[in-house]
């Protein structure tokens, strides 16, 4: 595993949209899985995404109250009407937070590591990490929301 440079913001690659993964079980995607979490855990972070660490893939990961979510080609598929606003950070922006509106609560499709399609619901700030996370790989960044 190894520690990978995050790309800050004006980086013109934090706004271009990641492509889809078309072998999730790939070493390579793999290998990319354990550095972004070793990337994410050496700064203290609570999800990165791959367009962050240079890798315009559609690949994010997220570790919130001892579970570790791994998403790859994840795609929103509801969220709530009931939004809130709530002050994000991002490892692209150290040190800045900054209160973005969000929905409360999302449903999540995605794949695991393994390639299996999953759905996970989440509300409050999971929900908020799995809408920050998606964003980034679609070329969104937070102070977009703002």
């Amino acid at each position: 595993m190894a520690v990978l440079p995050i790309l800050f913001y004006p980086d013109p690659r934090l706004k271009k949209k990641a492509e889809e993964i078309k072998n999730p079980k790939n070493p390579a995607v793999r290998e990319l899985v354990f550095d972004m979490l070793e990337t994410m855990k050496k700064n203290n972070g609570l999800g990165l995404a791959a367009p962050q660490v240079g890798k315009l893939l559609r690949l994010c990961v997220i570790k919130f109250e001892k579970k570790t979510y791994i998403l790859i080609n994840p795609k929103i598929k509801s969220k709530s009407w009931s939004k809130e606003i709530a002050e994000e950070g991002c490892l692209s922006f150290p040190g800045q937070f900054i209160p973005v509106k969000r929905s409360k609560r999302v449903k999540v499709a995605a794949q695991d590591k393994t390639g299996k399609k999953i759905s996970i619901s989440a509300e409050g700030l999971l929900a908020r990490a799995f809408q920050h996370e998606i964003d980034h790989l679609d070329g969104i960044l937070y102070i977009d929301r703002v």
